[in-house]
């Protein structure tokens, strides 16, 4: 199947064909940062100044956010240290340890990163706009009551204007305080596509969700376990639950060419919520990325036949009829909108 062995490119120097596929599945570089594996539950802090970030906002915080951002700002605060991506990881994994926290961030992403390379949210040849999507979802009133994700949002949003620069008018934020943009399904994808109608190449992105996380069975055959990872929204009890299907659709491979994205998902069974094709895990002993050899290249190929087929597209011929494109714009996905660009539509 590869004409080089899948983990080949480290050592070689060179693009596999998986590391080709990847590019043309994915047009964005993607990062998501997780707080755990798939099988494992994130931890909500009781007091967040335990990790001494500057002026916390509240008490209550998620763990893997509070972690991230205490090493994050100590990095700041010392202008001689420029740690690589696995140091920011390992770090973060150490900093959680310290509390007594056994949940093991992971990375995941659309392009193969070399975890030795500098850390970064804004890459350095970064030209556009910076966009944020912030949610948070502490389930007032609700079973299962959160009480930190609310004040991660607010950490979040604080270190990116301070440190990097984020304009709030370019920060969208959900939260069930009412107040905000109210963190419902329909709302969270919405912001999401607005997201990435907005984005243009050379833009940088950051998305952040802290709430429950679950899984759900899979029902079309694309997960090795059988099992679709979900964010879970306010009203999921009406509304259901956000799985990683949708947010791959509409977020994944709905960002242009050019666009540095980063997410971080600090919830439970978050490590392929986003179904990268590949993966780091802060273990304190795997040193590289490893390509998902399960990854499913044809999610992308069944997603644009499906939307092609409603809108009555069935050969070449069908796109010259105006009214048949016009169903076919109206029924695109946002997720689906650079993909059919990429194959010539």
């Amino acid at each position: 199947f590869f004409s080089t062995p899948v983990d080949a490119s480290p050592v070689l120097g060179i693009m596999s064909d998986f590391d080709a596929k990847a590019e043309k599945a994915i047009a964005a570089h993607v990062r998501m940062i997780s707080g755990c594996d798939d099988s494992q539950t994130s931890a909500d802090v009781s007091n967040v100044n335990s990790f001494q970030l500057p002026d916390p906002a509240g008490k209550a915080s998620g763990a893997c956010t509070a972690a991230l951002l205490k090493v994050l700002y100590e990095s700041h605060r010392d202008p001689s240290d420029s740690p690589s991506f696995i140091d920011v990881l390992n770090r973060t994994r150490e900093s959680l340890q310290e509390k007594n926290f056994t949940q093991i961030p992971q990375l995941s992403s659309s392009r193969r990163i070399k975890m030795s390379n500098t850390f970064d949210i804004v890459p350095p040849n970064c030209t556009g706009t910076k966009r944020a999507v912030l949610i948070g979802i502490n389930y007032t009133g609700q079973r299962g009551e959160l009480s930190g994700c609310h004040n991660d949002v607010h950490n979040i949003k604080g270190y990116l204007e301070e440190v990097h620069g984020f304009d709030r008018e370019n920060m969208t934020v959900l939260l069930d305080d009412g107040e905000h943009y109210d963190p419902t399904k329909k709302n969270i994808m919405n912001a999401l596509k607005n997201l990435v109608n907005k984005t243009k190449s050379g833009d940088a992105v950051f998305v952040h969700y802290s709430g429950h996380g679950g899984s759900v069975p899979d029902k079309n055959g694309d997960e090795e376990d059988g099992m679709d990872e979900t964010l879970i929204p306010v009203d999921y009890q009406t509304a259901g639950q956000i799985i990683d299907d949708d947010l791959y659709a509409t977020l994944v491979c709905g960002m242009p060419a050019g666009v540095t994205m980063t997410c971080l998902m600090d919830c439970c069974h978050s490590g392929t919520i986003m179904d990268l094709p590949y993966t780091f895990v802060a273990d304190g002993k795997t040193t590289e990325m490893k390509a998902d050899k399960s990854f499913n290249f044809g999610k992308v190929g069944a997603f644009l036949k499906d939307v092609m087929e409603r809108s009555g597209i069935r050969d070449v011929n069908d796109l010259m009829d105006r009214k048949k494109m016009k169903d076919l714009k109206k029924n695109m996905k946002a997720g689906l909108k650079n993909k059919m660009k990429n194959f010539g539509f």
